[in-house]
């Protein structure tokens, strides 16, 4: 889309027929062009949403990232955070400020790719200065949730209302033991699901141990080696038989029409209370180097919201795609838009003209992502 079709958007978006009628929150969009300035940019957002304090002080505060794929695949050689991962850099400012504004304790969770180890490790494998996150401020933890980790059992987190797939899932203690959830995202293309931002992020919340492929048949297998492609991208295998099943299966074997169901029902079982995607750097034409025509870029852009469809919706609007875009629509091709389905289950709305956009102007914001005829991603 052009600008001109940005804003227009912004003031005539059309409502779904299949939509609820779901308040929207404010989103606030922040420009940002090195991560030596994320802290004063994540604090414009953040006073912008009405300050931090009241969201953090004195909570549990457990923060997802996004770490997609083994850290041994790079992009050209660059470092992982200016392509595919969240940068550290800017979890360190965010760990600072959090500290400061009075949150108790700061959980960072993973479910690393075929990983069962500490998440610390992880993250030094992948070029991350940990000892800078702790120092950042007081009570941080790290816990890999592929895996059972320091709790005695998984925390089962049951789906409200009508499930597209999975009724509950039983997930690592950390995503239930917190009093904020915050989903730190990467803005991103996705072949699967056309785009991966703080909704598609929690995806991983799964742990490979039930949802991997060799997860255990009857009891979870406690040293996952592998991905989630037979059990959750194509329904081919079934989770352990410990965790909650599909509701009807098999309703499909198609990843473009289960990927994003699961990801709704996982954000309806634990939803997101901050969303903060890095747009600072990133790529386009899809979610990580193994992607065939996948290019860094550098938009700029920090983009955060208390609600994770109003903040994706955002989000997909400053990569210039519509975030109505019905299925095989750009950036949709080949998968059904986990926004719309997020929407239709309550979970918040992808109509622009419901949002309350602060900071930086949509319209002089946007950046667009161009399409890649090589995938799916858009």
């Amino acid at each position: 889309m052009t600008r001109r079709d940005l804003l227009m958007l912004s003031v005539m978006a059309p409502a779904s027929a299949l939509a609820r009628s779901v308040p929207a929150e404010r989103v606030a969009i922040a420009r940002c062009r090195s991560y030596d300035h994320s802290a004063e940019a994540l604090q414009s957002l953040f006073d912008n949403l009405g300050g931090l304090r009241r969201l953090v002080a004195n909570k549990t505060v457990t923060i997802k990232l996004n770490l997609t794929g083994n850290p041994d695949a790079r992009l050209r050689g660059l470092p992982l955070g200016q392509t595919h991962y969240v940068h550290p850099r800017l979890a360190v400012a965010l760990t600072r400020l959090m500290g400061e504004a009075g949150a108790r304790r700061i959980r960072f969770v993973e479910s690393c790719w075929a990983w069962s180890g500490a998440l610390e490790e992880y993250l030094l494998n992948s070029g991350w200065n940990v000892r800078a996150l702790q120092a950042a401020a007081s009570g941080v933890e790290f816990e890999n949730t592929n895996v059972l980790g320091s709790a005695k059992k998984y925390a089962r987190l049951s789906v409200p209302g009508p499930a597209y797939l999975f009724p509950a899932f039983d997930l690592n203690h950390s995503y239930a033991d917190t009093d904020v959830f915050v989903s730190l995202a990467k803005l991103k293309q996705h072949e699967t699901c056309g785009v991966t931002l703080s909704l598609k992020n929690c995806f991983g919340n799964t742990p490979a141990s039930i949802y991997g492929d060799d997860a255990g048949i009857h009891e979870p297998n406690e040293l996952p080696r592998s991905g989630r492609v037979k059990a959750m991208h194509e329904g081919q295998r079934r989770p352990s038989l410990s965790a909650p099943q599909e509701i009807d299966r098999p309703a499909s074997h198609e990843p473009g029409y289960r990927m994003p169901r699961i990801v709704v029902d996982v954000c309806s079982a634990r939803p997101v209370d901050l969303a903060i995607i890095d747009g600072v750097f990133t790529i386009r034409g899809g979610e990580g180097p193994w992607v065939q025509g996948v290019a860094p870029i550098a938009p700029g852009l920090l983009i955060a919201g208390t609600n994770a469809v109003n903040t994706d919706a955002v989000a997909t609007a400053l990569m210039g795609f519509d975030p109505r875009a019905a299925r095989d629509k750009a950036p949709f091709h080949g998968c059904d838009n986990t926004l719309l389905l997020a929407e239709s289950r309550g979970l918040g709305s992808a109509d622009l003209q419901k949002i309350e956009i602060t900071g930086l102007a949509l319209p002089q914001a946007v950046f667009p992502f161009r399409s890649s005829a090589t995938n799916r991603g858009g």
